[in-house]
């Protein structure tokens, strides 16, 4: 009888919004557009989602650009004195 060999399904292979890095030393890193990824995001943060907390401690890696939008809306957004 010969021996059955399981696999692991990582879903649909025609999907293309996300890609795997290949470096063997970041093989758990996932790229992905902001834009796929805010919605879902923004409406955990609405509903108070408690599995954000799990992830609050991890870095995430974001342009230069996309950090300097972000902290020049944060200074405009402050309320004034």
């Amino acid at each position: 009888m010969s021996q059955s060999r399981l696999r692991v399904y990582y879903g649909p292979q025609a999907e293309t919004t996300c890609a795997t890095v290949t470096q063997s030393d970041r093989k758990n890193d996932v790229t992905v557009a902001l834009g796929d990824i805010l919605p879902m995001l923004a409406d955990a943060v609405r509903s108070d989602r408690t599995w954000l907390r799990d992830f609050a401690n991890d870095e995430v890696t974001i342009s230069a650009d996309l950090y300097e939008v972000i902290l020049a809306y944060q200074h405009f957004r402050r309320p004034s004195a």
